[in-house]
């Protein structure tokens, strides 16, 4: 690829970085679009064009990740992932090729170029506002009052014994800690806590490891592929949940193909038997533990190894083997309840799909919406009832969504997108109903072939 008006000249793909004091080439979107292959992947960020080619395996946040933005103005999300730009910037700078043609707009396809202004706007001035420096108080409490139901949880056993009445207690409080502590994980995994990034992951690195027996790494590599591309099939993990339950446009698809591994239209009814009850215990466990053993994260291993040593030694005192493990295996399905209902209310009665190629705030609004705040939700979510500001600012501290709301609903009204809230009863009955709707438009689309 080349400058503007040559196709065939100039750097390309493999022939290294612009050089140092060089004019850079210029490109046009049309001579960028192609480069989203494997194994040739550009970048526009801030109009310029970096190659990321040999670059993706070593990125932090996955290759995956930064793969979905491939031959796309990645500006927003460049912002939206990093606090510390300029240090991210030294590692850009060798990946530097060109910029784009002076005549080029800075966004590729139909996107509103006034919104990603004004959005731009929006952000500095939640800056500005320091929405975006984190309240370390706060989130001293958060990890005082998981660690206190913890041993809330043990003191129990220990002094009433290990009869029915205390063990289910015993269970529910360790699973509103576990779910507690879910958030706070993702607070860590966000860097939103500390200023300096490594204080975020070592400190993930002990919650996710120590308090819940999981992988950091592995929740990263799913969860930040969520919020580069939300329900974007095969691009957000969260909704590439076919042939088990098809969601949006899969539905058509499926139907269209003659494809019926389950039966889709009563999949809304067999979802409470196999969603909420087995995610975390039986998916998330198996992938959790595949994805340290093939990418080799043996410090994630021996985190996770702690918190089970931890919490046999701590209950086999009182039980037997199978006692303890039938604690933690209802402990287990009593938090994964919670993680299916709370974290999918706000995404799944949302639009589904395939890639759209809209702007950052087009994409996160079509995907998310809030649910109505109070003491008590707000708590029981871990804020993640602003799920709209949140994917917006993923790198925003929780306590400062509802300070943030306000402008982004005024910038929602100024644009005619639409900022939802929804009663919290109502998003939870949503999802069975978007599941339902799925089901029977797979079920028209199969029987009209």
């Amino acid at each position: 690829m080349g400058g503007v008006g040559e196709p065939g000249g100039g750097p390309g793909p493999r022939e290294g970085p612009a050089q140092l004091g060089a004019p850079l080439p210029a490109f046009r979107w049309e001579q960028i679009r192609p480069h989203n292959l494997p194994g040739d992947k550009w970048l526009v960020i801030e109009r310029r064009v970096y190659d990321i080619s040999r670059w993706a395996q070593r990125h932090p946040g996955g290759s995956r990740l930064i793969g979905h933005h491939g031959a796309e103005d990645a500006t927003d999300a460049f912002h939206a992932f990093h606090q510390d730009l300029n240090f991210v910037r030294k590692f850009l700078q060798p990946l530097l090729i060109g910029e784009l043609a002076p005549e080029e707009p800075s966004q590729d396809g139909p996107r509103n170029a006034q919104l990603v202004e004004d959005f731009r706007a929006l952000r500095q001035a939640a800056k500005d506002m320091k929405l975006f420096e984190a309240n370390l108080t706060f989130f001293a409490l958060v990890l005082g009052h998981i660690l206190a139901m913890e041993v809330l949880a043990w003191l129990i056993i220990y002094f009433l014994g290990p009869g029915w009445v205390p063990s289910t207690v015993t269970a529910l409080i360790l699973a509103i800690s576990q779910s507690q502590t879910w958030c706070l994980q993702h607070d860590l995994g966000h860097t939103s806590v500390f200023r300096k990034s490594w204080w975020n992951h070592l400190g993930q690195q002990f919650v996710m490891g120590q308090l819940k027996g999981f992988s950091a790494h592995w929740w990263n590599f799913r969860h930040f592929q969520h919020h580069a591309k939300p329900n974007i099939f095969h691009k957000d993990p969260d909704v590439t949940l076919a042939p088990i339950f098809l969601l949006g446009e899969s539905s058509v698809e499926y139907g269209r193909k003659k494809r019926r591994y389950l039966p889709y239209n009563h999949q809304h009814l067999y979802f409470f038997l196999i969603g909420p009850p087995l995610l975390t215990l039986v998916n998330f466990e198996v992938e959790n533990l595949a994805y340290m053993l093939m990418c080799m994260q043996w410090r994630d291993l021996l985190w996770a190894a702690s918190f089970y040593t931890r919490f046999f030694l701590s209950y086999i005192p009182f039980y037997s083997v199978s006692g303890v493990l039938l604690l933690f295996v209802a402990v287990r399905v009593l938090e994964s309840h919670w993680f299916v209902w709370v974290t999918q209310m706000n995404h799944i009665p949302k639009e589904i799909g395939h890639e759209k190629h809209r702007d950052w705030t087009s994409s996160q609004l079509a995907a998310t919406c809030n649910v109505e705040p109070s003491l008590l939700t707000t708590w029981f979510t871990g804020h993640l009832n602003f799920q709209i500001e949140h994917h917006l600012f993923p790198t925003m501290p929780r306590h400062s969504y509802h300070r943030v709301a306000p402008l982004v609903r005024a910038l929602c009204a100024k644009h005619g997108l639409t900022y939802e809230v929804k009663p919290f009863l109502t998003a939870l009955v949503d999802i069975v109903g978007s599941l339902r709707k799925s089901g029977n438009i797979w079920l028209k689309a199969y029987l009209q072939q």
